[in-house]
């Protein structure tokens, strides 16, 4: 079969497989989160270990994520994510069956942050099937994976009620089971797929100066997305005394505002330029976050974070419309180190907030200090608009613009 014919047909089966495959792993990259107010009360935990808990898969999703994608590309999706697929099973065994310490849970979150590199398996291996006009919609249908933060913040806190956190681990592995079924069933590897780039082209990449830009706005951005989504409920619980089942409800539908907000941010940098809409989105969410660390009623304080999560997705947008426009002929390279420093970035923000109220006693001064990096960060960003062509035409300009011109490093 011909490239275009195969890129023409298409696989629907893969691209189903695909959003199975990144919506199951997301569930269970931010479990830790979702089952946090359990956890806490069972090992007594102090705000600096809650932090770190919840963090810890976070990290490590983002340290495996190229790795993944490095052997993704040499070896197909469907066998790597097949074979991360099976791997999940291991730490949720380990949370069913062991009477568990602190230790043993930032080792079993260390395992579970495998399931945060499903984005560098599950969505190139859906892309490799078409051609770049269906893209959009291809990706789309595929990244509505990271839903599975909404599952996994809603229902676990409610079967954990009745089960158990470790019962919910072990309850977690029927859908993983169902999911790797699929998923040997439905996925293909396209015949016409790249054989991937070497190692060595990351590292060629960092030297680009402007990379490192993209990674600061979306460990901002991304990282505030998850480090919110898996410390909310902890936050809610200490902050204002609600529930688990609360707490993940809040939590819930915050990060599904988040989610489904993604594909407007990128659409609004269409329009009006991704520079732009960069940067009236971090001064949004730096006077979202400077309001959230006066931490007011719970009725004021659910207002602000709704819109905060909502508005760090519309960021995720516009960060992804500006670097493939930059790097038009390194994007697997460097949406895969944007996307690792994402990961950091939302292993730092739970880190922080828990060590700060750690040494504190209130979430209040970390909070300000996340608001006051998001203003850094625009300022940053206003700089370099000021003083570099690239951040001020061609590719920061809305997408009908005929302007061309590439960055200068």
């Amino acid at each position: 079969m011909s490239t275009q014919t195969t890129a023409r047909q298409g696989s629907p089966s893969t691209v189903f497989a695909s959003f199975l495959h990144f919506d199951l792993c997301f569930t269970i990259w931010v479990l830790l989160g979702a089952l946090g107010i359990y956890i806490t009360k069972d090992l007594q935990l102090n705000a600096f270990q809650q932090g770190v808990m919840v963090a810890i898969p976070t990290l490590s999703g983002a340290f495996f994520r190229m790795p993944f994608g490095l052997l993704s590309d040499r070896f197909g999706g469907r066998r790597v994510g097949i074979g991360m697929l099976l791997f999940l099973f291991i730490p949720l065994l380990l949370g069913w069956l062991l009477k568990v310490n602190f230790p043993a849970i930032v080792v079993i979150g260390l395992m579970l942050g495998v399931a945060g590199a499903s984005f560098s398996v599950a969505l190139p291996m859906a892309s490799h099937w078409y051609t770049s006009e269906r893209q959009g919609l291809v990706m789309g249908i595929a990244a509505a994976g990271n839903i599975g933060t909404v599952v996994s913040t809603f229902f676990g806190p409610r079967l954990a009620l009745t089960y158990g956190w470790h019962g919910v681990m072990g309850l977690v592995m029927i859908p993983l089971a169902v999911v790797l079924l699929a998923f040997v069933l439905l996925a293909k590897d396209s015949p016409t797929r790249p054989t991937g780039l070497p190692a060595s082209r990351y590292l060629a990449a960092m030297k680009h100066g402007d990379i490192w830009w993209f990674c600061l706005f979306y460990s901002i951005t991304f990282g505030g997305f998850v480090g919110l989504g898996t410390f909310l409920p902890l936050f809610f619980h200490n902050q204002y005394g609600l529930s688990a089942t609360d707490a993940g409800t809040l939590t819930a539908l915050a990060t599904f505002l988040g989610s489904t907000s993604r594909p407007l941010g990128g659409y609004i940098a269409d329009k009006i330029g991704g520079v732009v809409s960069l940067s009236l989105l971090l001064a949004i969410i730096a006077i979202l976050y400077a309001a959230i660390s006066f931490l007011p009623a719970l009725a004021v304080m659910v207002v602000l974070v709704v819109a905060v999560v909502a508005v760090l997705g519309l960021g995720n947008g516009s960060v992804f419309q500006l670097v493939p426009q930059r790097f038009r002929q390194e994007i697997g390279v460097a949406t895969g180190l944007v996307g690792a420093f994402g990961g950091l970035g939302g292993f730092f923000l739970p880190t922080l907030l828990g060590s700060v109220k750690q040494v504190s006693g209130t979430y209040a001064w970390g909070l300000a200090i996340l608001a006051g990096i998001a203003f850094t960060a625009l300022i940053v960003l206003r700089i370099l608009v000021a003083v570099r062509e690239g951040w001020r035409f061609s590719w920061s300009m809305p997408i009908a613009s005929p302007l061309s011109a590439e960055s200068v490093d």
